[in-house]
């Protein structure tokens, strides 16, 4: 074949792609299952930072297996909520394999703007996760969140008393808030202050505040982060909206 012709420098240059291709592919499915396991980690470690625990994650010799032994020794029950508040599926072994840990938040967010806009039929679709912390000290119940920030999205987990009337502890992340501002959310100076929060008064759910200008109310408002208006409300909004559907659960309960 005649180097110098156009011809030629076609093939090559799709021989090449084809190749690269090939082993993108292979390398790509080759690390598939490590990829599966450190976001099931990730979500694990979020799940039990709401509650205080897998502190020492970081400095762990090996940061997953540490992870996973916390969390199948204090989450000892998950279960699904419908939009009535019933409990539809319960499992108290292996949680990671369960449904409500495989829930896609982001899914069920996407259901609620249904809900919102006025589909009463997408109730049906509703799956809310649950997750019961036990430690020797205390119950908690873990629920989810999940919203749209400033940028991207943003999520989160409440740790909650075992009579559902109080934040024991909270864990917010975000995809792409702005450093500094926005993504203070992230930071514990922020979420430590909805330990102890009330969000259930008189049998009504009652969601935390974020407000500018220091808290008035310390039963259940927080400083916004500063010169973060806009993800500060869209976090109070994502927090009010989750718990507006997780009520009848919590009525139920009480």
């Amino acid at each position: 074949m005649d180097t110098n012709k156009n011809t030629y420098t076609i093939i090559y240059a799709t021989i090449l792609v084809v190749i690269v291709a090939a082993l993108l592919a292979i390398v790509s499915l080759s690390l598939k299952g490590v990829q599966d396991t450190n976001v099931e980690v990730e979500k694990q470690m979020q799940i039990l930072g709401s509650a205080a625990l897998a502190k020492d994650a970081k400095s762990a010799p090996s940061k997953n297996k540490y992870v996973q032994d916390e969390f199948a020794k204090y989450i000892t029950k998950a279960f699904i909520v419908d939009a009535q508040g019933n409990v539809v599926e319960e499992f108290n072994s292996d949680i990671v394999k369960t449904e409500p840990f495989k829930i896609s938040p982001k899914e069920q967010y996407e259901i609620m703007k249904k809900i919102e806009g006025g589909d009463e039929s997408a109730k049906a679709q509703l799956k809310l996760p649950v997750y019961i912390c036990t430690t020797p000290d205390a119950t908690k119940v873990i629920l989810s969140c999940y919203g749209q920030g400033l940028w991207g999205p943003i999520w989160g987990y409440m740790s909650l008393s075992e009579d559902l009337t109080t934040i024991e502890g909270i864990l917010f992340d975000h995809e792409s808030e702005t450093p500094g501002l926005g993504a203070e959310i992230a930071t514990e100076k922020f979420q430590s202050q909805f330990n102890g929060k009330t969000i259930l008064k008189d049998g009504v759910v009652s969601p935390v505040k974020i407000v500018k200008g220091g808290v008035k109310n310390p039963e259940n408002e927080v400083d916004a982060v500063s010169g973060a208006t806009v993800t500060s409300t869209k976090v109070e909004d994502m927090i009010t909206m989750w718990l507006k559907y997780y009520q009848p659960y919590i009525n139920a309960k009480k």
